[in-house]
């Protein structure tokens, strides 16, 4: 027998959930700690799903009060450079000094061949093994909103699970690094010993957004080359315009290896936050990533509007094809498909 189903409950959809959890089941996990949880909600910040991109906005939402209160580190350098060597250490040296520590690894997705350009490498293994460590890479899908959207909102995911250092590593290739200099508090780029203007393959625009140069491996018979590297990176450094008005960047050397150095690194980022504090240089850098932030997702939903719009779908090959061929100017073809949108 057919029974009517009661009219609120026919007009009324389903709830978002996600493995079962609502937003404020996942926000509850989070906010306690539940790592299980945390693992499922990054996932969910990561998803390309409509149904998952409209549950992960509310769940951040609800989880955006309880973040903004971790030290936010971003660690740049070529591969080689002992960037993993050092995280492991300074991770495990900032958990014995009673902090959470939360790495997040972006891994830039090879645009030729589709896949992580880090790999499925084990790294980090002491830290990772830690009771109060939490490590996530994240595969950027080859662009720099890759990097934007996943990365800050997982960050905003780890500060609310109570992590009160969250480390940015970029794998120090593309132009990613200054994606995620625009989104932490204190950027540090790694380098060896060389000096010079070769930079280890870095660009120098690397150079100029780092908040402190540190040359790694200063051991062993590598002491003497790597301060003089530090001496002339520190010259170098006198060339550029500082950031901030009230932080030069310093040059140091370290071993991350040896664990050498390392208490006087995480004291510079200290000192960085305490005088930007003062300053307030460090809560307009805040305001600004925020703003970063909206700005740069407006753009990646701009441009999958334009993927998605089936009238632009069906033109775009054509326009793409007389730009290449140089018989339509790029910004007439711009115009063109900001026509179709109707903007």
């Amino acid at each position: 027998m057919f029974v009517q189903p009661d009219k609120d409950q026919a007009l009324t959809s389903p709830p978002l959930s996600y493995a079962g959890l609502s937003a404020e089941d996942l926000a509850a996990g989070v906010k306690s700690g539940d790592r299980a949880v945390l693992a499922r909600a990054i996932t969910l910040v990561e998803s390309q799903k409509s149904a998952h991109q409209t549950l992960a906005k509310q769940l951040l939402q609800l989880l955006l009060p309880d973040s903004g209160n971790a030290v936010r580190l971003g660690i740049t350098g070529v591969p080689g450079v002992g960037k993993s060597t050092t995280i492991d250490q300074l991770g495990l040296n900032l958990i014995e000094q009673a902090h959470k520590v939360a790495v997040l690894a972006v891994d830039p997705t090879s645009k030729r061949t589709g896949g992580s350009i880090l790999g499925d490498k084990t790294r980090m293994t002491r830290l990772a093994s830690a009771r109060d460590a939490f490590i996530r890479p994240s595969p950027t899908a080859g662009t720099l909103g890759g990097v934007t959207r996943k990365t800050r909102e997982t960050m905003v995911l780890c500060e609310a699970a109570g992590f009160d250092v969250v480390i940015v590593e970029t794998v120090g290739v593309g132009q990613s690094e200054v994606a995620v200099s625009d989104m932490v508090d204190f950027f540090l780029v790694l380098l060896l010993s060389g000096g010079g203007d070769d930079l280890q393959g870095i660009k120098k625009g690397i150079i100029e957004i780092a908040d402190m140069i540190a040359i790694n491996k200063a051991d062993g018979d590598n002491v003497t080359r790597a301060e003089r590297a530090a001496s002339e990176y520190q010259g170098a450094l006198s060339i550029f315009t500082p950031k901030d008005v009230t932080w030069f960047p310093p040059v140091i050397t370290i071993s991350g290896q040896d664990n050498k150095g390392l208490d006087g690194l995480w004291t510079n980022v200290l000192n960085h936050r305490e005088k930007l504090t003062s300053s307030g240089e460090f809560e307009s850098r805040r305001q600004n990533q925020a703003v970063a932030w909206m700005q740069d997702m407006l753009s990646d939903h701009l441009m999958a509007r334009v993927k998605n719009d089936p009238r632009i779908a069906a033109r775009l090959p054509e326009i793409e094809t007389q730009v290449r061929q140089g018989t339509l100017l790029p910004t007439l073809a711009v115009d063109e498909i900001l026509e179709l949108m109707g903007l």
